[in-house]
């Protein structure tokens, strides 16, 4: 007779996000497990942006707590973290977190090496990949105006006097960032630090002629020099020569049948163009312009295109960038991006193309066979700020994320859950809802019905109460959460059956997880992008899985 093998049986696995064995307070006073180093690292930086309040934590706490880990990964585990901060900067598109990451980086280590606190094996590390600093500093560098976003981070913290390693990595990545067309974008008198700061700072090798050209072009501006732009740099002269224009003949061109062609060819940027042709930007203006414009402009300007009664014919053009696979896959826009412009948008002519989109940002959720339960965190710690101008919720993510990965799986059952009295239904002191599915439905209407029927609960969060209320034998549980509540820590994972998975994705990046995390059946993820839920057939199918700038297949 079979003892072992049999149809409960799974292969051991590990997922990178690692329990201690340790257990600590949480915010709403139960208790819960600790993470090792990398994994709250991880699981904050993935859900943090830089000086902002959360419900438990002030953000000022927050970025401490950031920082100290940064700061002692970056001397116990250098390569592990300069992947991290890489990947945190590219896949993760978490632009701000990954620049004061590679700050604190080096400041962790120059810090270490002046007190004599490096361990022999950190030594060792060090001595085998020389340069850490250096290249840390380098690979967050993406676009033009981090240079000087990280030297005014650095600057204000530490004081006026830069290390040689932050000096050379930004140097490395002065060639491919500093052109024409970036210097026209970013290089404005409300910067504190200009581009002739940091090129006087740095002291960069041009990459090439021109490039020199135009690093001393950078400094004349910065000083207000009054010397002619240099025969070399054709894009600068022509935006000086038009500047020159009297604003009737600015206004003239938007009437040329070139008028895209001449904007695109001066450089001109939808917010350049607002101020040069000094008076409103209405329909012919942003026609004029759109074709020059990146994704990201465009996602963020649908509203004005409609306020200014832009052509429909126009707006399909616009409408088929932003549906078209590869290039939302090159923008790199976490999936909130779209619904944010969803949101914002007046009209119905992008709802298709936001739609596509988005499905296109979550093509990493499998379809997971059998049933399982989705559990979405809305209680009032999930009621907080997730958008800088608090036009989304953390339950805003949490029910978007949640709702993707029902509409995905084989058989699903999406649940609201939190521990609020609530006015709904026949039980007024149920703990959750149950959200009905609806077959071909698109993910934004769904959410949009969510939003509008009365799934955002309220209350506080009684996790184990919801799992004992809805689990009925599902092949796996989700749970898409903070992880803070009041009960005991093994009140979690005691509620689900030890063989069944239980995938807890963290929205939040607090301390204490609610339930062990790592190996057997219980794993945490996090981030704020479909990447995560890759894990989930990996681990199911006996896989490991691995931090995923160590593994392009995992998550």
């Amino acid at each position: 007779m079979t003892r072992f093998n049999t149809r409960g049986t799974r292969t051991s696995v590990s997922s990178p996000v690692a329990s201690t064995g340790e257990t600590t307070r949480t915010h709403e006073g139960g208790t819960g497990y600790l993470r090792d180093t990398r994994s709250e690292l991880f699981l904050l930086a993935v859900s943090h942006f830089v000086g902002t309040d959360t419900f438990y934590e002030k953000g000022g706490d927050r970025d401490d707590r950031y920082t100290q880990l940064v700061r002692t990964l970056a001397v116990t585990d250098p390569a592990w973290c300069a992947g991290f901060l890489r990947w945190l900067r590219g896949d993760a598109n978490m632009r701000t977190a990954s620049l004061v990451g590679a700050a604190e980086f080096v400041k962790g280590r120059l810090d270490a090496v002046r007190a004599g606190d490096l361990t022999p094996d950190a030594r060792a590390e060090n001595a085998a990949g020389g340069g850490w600093n250096r290249r840390v500093v380098g690979s967050v560098l993406q676009r033009a105006d981090e240079p000087g976003e990280l030297l005014a981070y650095w600057t204000s913290k530490y004081g006026r006097r830069i290390p040689k390693p932050v000096k050379r990595g930004i140097e490395d990545a002065l060639g491919r960032l500093y052109t024409e067309r970036s210097l026209l974008k970013y290089d404005t008198a409300s910067k504190g630090f200009r581009f002739g700061d940091v090129i006087e700072l740095v002291h960069p090798a041009p990459a090439a002629p021109w490039q020199g050209d135009l690093f001393e072009h950078a400094i004349d501006r910065r000083h207000h020099r009054d010397r002619p732009v240099p025969e070399s740099l054709r894009l600068l002269r022509t935006r000086d020569e038009i500047a020159k224009w009297p604003v009737e003949r600015r206004r003239a061109v938007l009437k040329r049948p070139d008028a895209a062609g001449f904007l695109q060819h001066a450089g001109m940027t939808w917010e350049a163009l607002a101020g040069w042709l000094q008076g409103p930007m209405d329909a012919a203006a942003w026609e004029a312009v759109i074709p020059s414009m990146g994704y990201m402009a465009l996602l963020r300007n649908l509203r004005n295109f409609d306020e200014a009664g832009v052509r429909d014919e126009v707006a399909e053009t616009v409408a088929r960038r932003l549906a078209d696979p590869e290039q939302v896959a090159r923008s790199r826009q976490l999936p909130m991006r779209f619904y944010s412009a969803y949101r914002a948008a007046p009209s119905l002519r992008w709802g298709h193309a936001l739609e596509k989109a988005l499905d296109t940002s979550l093509a990493n959720i499998p379809v997971l066979p059998g049933r399982t339960l989705v559990l979405v965190d809305t209680s009032s710690s999930m009621e907080e700020r997730f958008s800088r101008d608090g036009t989304l919720m953390r339950w805003d993510a949490a029910a978007l994320f949640g709702i993707a990965l029902g509409q995905r799986c084989a058989n699903a059952d999406v649940v609201s859950f939190s521990s609020a009295r609530c006015s709904w239904g026949d039980a007024p002191g149920a703990k959750t809802k149950v959200f009905p599915l609806q077959r071909g439905e698109s993910l934004l209407r769904a959410v949009g019905r969510w939003k509008d029927g009365g799934w955002f609960l309220g209350g506080g969060t009684d996790t184990a109460l919801a799992l004992r209320e809805e689990f009925r034998g599902h092949d796996r549980v989700v749970i898409v959460t903070d992880e803070q509540a009041g009960h005991d820590h093994q009140e979690v994972t005691r509620s689900v059956p030890e063989p069944v998975p239980m995938y807890t994705w963290n929205l939040a990046g607090y301390r204490a997880g609610h339930a062990p995390s790592g190996s057997g059946q219980r794993h945490t993820f996090g981030g704020l992008t479909d990447q995560a839920f890759r894990m989930i057939p990996l681990l199911e199918a006996g896989r490991d899985a691995r931090w995923p700038w160590e593994d392009a297949s995992a998550a």
